[in-house]
């Protein structure tokens, strides 16, 4: 599988940051202190990590791969989304930029076409603009066929215990194909973290646990945390720092535990999309 590098060649690393809208800007610094260097943020109003971002990316550009996109799908649209990330970061290139939120409500020539938002950002990572070319997709089909058509460099495509559909067609694609995944809502917004009333006494998985499960599989190059505050994020920097081995008996309870959490699958969002 072809790797995610950083301008200076190193391999990202294996648990990333993305943004949420309430965190604390002080993540950003903490992350990369502990060993972070992939940040993914959705669009400009994540002012949080961008606050955050600017500053370390002017002392640290080489080691620091920088995330971002949009949900546009018009060429002029698109650039001109790109131009004012660049600007709100004071940097000239992008590591990564998406076309966001691909899914079956998009028009095929719209988001496929040669006129369309991937070939706009290839021309982007053609210009050197951009280095890789990614999307971010909710429907399945939509992934493998991104992925079989040679359209992206990296897909971002959620994966948790409870959310395992990617297992059966994206990943053996990604895999055949050489397409690292990255995958994001690995806490299910968190609610992988609270106790079924079906699971009893037995322990529930910690942010850490939720991680290390979505990077036990060979697809999953990165694992997206977006924790609010420095002490929770401190928490999860534990696969970092322990590394993120899962044992086959630790892996099977976590199996179970999403297994029963997804239930029948027709409760809220997170567990609606299969």
């Amino acid at each position: 599988m072809r790797d995610i590098v950083t301008l200076s060649g190193k391999p990202v690393s294996r648990l990333g940051l993305a943004a949420s809208a309430d965190m604390d800007e002080r993540c950003v610094q903490a992350a990369f202190e502990g060993g972070v260097t992939y940040f993914f943020f959705y669009n400009l109003s994540f002012a949080p990590m961008i606050a955050g971002l600017r500053p370390l990316l002017q002392r640290h550009r080489e080691e620091v791969f920088v995330a971002c996109g949009s949900e546009e799908r018009e060429p002029k649209a698109l650039r001109r989304d790109l131009d004012r990330i660049r600007k709100s970061l004071g940097v000239d290139l992008l590591d990564a930029f998406h076309a966001e939120y691909v899914s079956p409500a998009d028009g095929s020539e719209e988001v496929f076409g040669p006129d369309g938002a991937l070939a706009e950002i290839r021309r982007w990572r053609d210009a050197g603009l951009v280095r890789y070319a990614a999307a971010s997709v909710h429907s399945r089909t939509l992934a493998v066929d991104l992925i079989e058509r040679g359209r992206i460099e990296f897909l971002m495509t959620r994966y948790n215990m409870a959310h395992r559909g990617a297992e059966e067609k994206v990943f053996p694609a990604a895999l055949k194909a050489g397409i690292p995944v990255v995958s994001f809502t690995c806490t299910r917004w968190g609610s992988l973290l609270k106790r079924p009333a079906d699971w009893g006494d037995r322990p529930v998985p910690t942010g850490a646990d939720c991680y290390r499960f979505v990077l036990r599989h060979p697809a999953v190059r990165i694992a997206l945390t977006a924790p609010g505050t420095v002490k929770r994020l401190s928490d999860n920097l534990s696969v970092l720092r322990d590394g993120p081995g899962l044992s086959p008996e630790q892996y099977k309870v976590w199996e179970d535990y999403g297994r029963l959490v997804y239930g029948d699958g027709k409760g809220a969002f997170e567990t609606r999309w299969p």
